[in-house]
């Protein structure tokens, strides 16, 4: 989720640029997706994006509404952008937030002029049309949300998007509530947007969704080899694709054919995030999660056996309604076996819509903090083994950027900034780069999108190597 917000918007602006739009995002990686889209949807109406909110016509932001933090966040952008709002200017909220709660965003700030639900995209054009704004009505009858033309992000990585809405009905989570249930896009449009997102060069490819291993249930797929088979066909689509890396793998589907399938496709980066939440029987109960233990445990075993290099990300959550210190303990043991690579954890956030908000035994903030940084230092410690295992391997890299170190006073040096199949995008550690010899330095011309490192140190999150080629 991105934080502190600051739009920088003068008192008094030059005038506007007729038919351009401003699009903020807040939330997750789904939801750029989703700006993505709602982008050349604008686009294809005849608009121009432009980055600054004081010469837009529209002011658009793509809430997000997961946890009462993201709310307040989302409610507070559109504040600022309604208090500097001048005549000529339409402000839209839209997003998860809007589905959820469109009464709400307009109670607390009257300057939104209209709402757009998650998924409404087609719903843009009547309604620009209604705020008085010229569209291109021809490319308004053309346009829907799934035959967009995906463009490349900037940089080698760009995520994909194969599904959206969910039917696991966990009690603290309100995604079906602001997005129904699990809706599959075609595998024929996600296959094109494989192919165009390769030949713009895209190297890696981050498959999310509210529930990747669900796919394809609801066209009909009813062994549960729908996300195995659509893995199959991308990689046949873009074999030039580096990596596709699997993202929100929900425990109980992560499949023998999922699993098989990650481990023979040879663009299938070794990597996979599979939320757990917790460990303990009685807390996922409570949470209407999967409480069968031999069954993750199952999981774990067939993932690791088939790719012994795997990277494995998991997130946790700490002081959920009822949670005792023998529970949290049970996770925390739970979290030493496992010896998980990456791991994520929140405290507990009701939402006054989810079952979970109504549970007894709400646990106190201090003790949800107290919880989450023993937890925490206990993942830095099992980070710093496995991240120092890594000394002395080679490594592909995709490079993101440079930067500079500075070994002393005087000495400044150039290092490449990167991750490796280990590491997922804004979530995961990085990778520092640094030439083979101070003398030669970088290669010149271009600095390429992928690189081959030989790890050199490691601290808990990140890694440090030199370049080989």
């Amino acid at each position: 989720m991105k934080s502190n917000i600051k739009l920088n918007i003068p008192a008094r602006r030059p005038h506007l640029d007729n038919k351009s739009f401003y699009l903020l995002t807040l939330g997750c990686d789904k939801n750029t997706v989703d700006s993505e889209a709602i982008g050349q949807l604008l686009t294809g109406y005849g608009l121009r994006e432009t980055l600054k909110p004081e010469r837009a016509q529209l002011l658009i932001v793509n809430t997000c509404g997961f946890i009462d933090s993201a709310t307040r966040q989302s409610l507070d952008a559109l504040q600022d952008l309604a208090t500097a709002k001048q005549p000529g200017q339409a402000l839209i909220a839209a997003g998860c937030l809007a589905s959820r709660a469109a009464d709400m965003i307009q109670a607390e700030v009257p300057g939104v002029d209209s709402v757009v639900g998650a998924l409404k995209w087609d719903s843009f054009g009547p309604m620009l049309t209604g705020l008085g704004v010229e569209i291109d009505n021809g490319a308004a009858n053309r346009i829907t949300y799934g035959l967009l033309r995906r463009k490349k992000k900037q940089g080698p990585t760009s995520y994909l998007k194969i599904s959206d809405g969910c039917d696991a009905g966990c009690a603290f989570c309100i995604i079906p509530q602001m997005k129904g249930k699990h809706l599959s896009r075609p595998t024929e449009h996600i296959l094109r947007e494989t192919r165009q997102l390769a030949d713009s060069g895209v190297k890696e490819i981050v498959i999310v969704g509210q529930d990747t291993t669900f796919y394809g249930r609801d066209l009909g797929v009813r062994d549960n080899t729908g996300t195995a088979n659509l893995l199959k066909q991308m990689a046949e689509t873009a074999p030039e694709v580096m990596w596709f890396r699997l993202m929100y793998a929900y425990p109980r589907f992560v499949s023998p054919a999922l699993v098989e399938t990650m481990a023979s496709l040879p663009q299938m980066a070794h990597y996979i995030d599979m939320p757990l939440q917790h460990a303990h029987k009685a807390v996922l109960r409570r949470m209407r999660r999967p409480s069968d233990q031999s069954e993750t445990y199952g999981t774990i075993e067939r993932l690791r056996a088939a790719m012994p290099d795997i990277a494995i990300r998991t997130t946790f959550i700490v002081g959920y309604p009822g949670e005792t210190e023998e529970e949290f303990q049970y996770l925390l043991d739970f979290l030493q076996e496992m010896q998980f690579d990456n791991v994520g954890a929140f405290k507990f956030s009701p939402q006054a819509t989810s079952p979970a908000a109504h549970q007894e035994n709400p646990v106190p903030e201090e003790i949800k903090q107290e919880r989450y940084d023993r937890l925490m230092a206990l993942q830095q410690k099992i980070s710093v083994k496995k991240q120092q295992s890594l000394i002395g391997r080679e490594l592909d890299v995709i490079v993101e950027g440079s930067g500079t170190v500075d070994y002393s006073p005087r000495d400044s040096r150039e290092i490449w900034v990167g991750r490796s199949y280990r590491s997922a995008p804004e979530v995961d550690g990085l990778v520092f780069i640094e030439p083979r010899s101070l003398r030669a330095g970088f290669p010149e011309g271009p600095r390429p999108y992928t690189a081959r490192v030989k790890i050199t140190d490691a601290t808990e999150y990140d890694l440090w190597g030199k370049l080989i080629s």
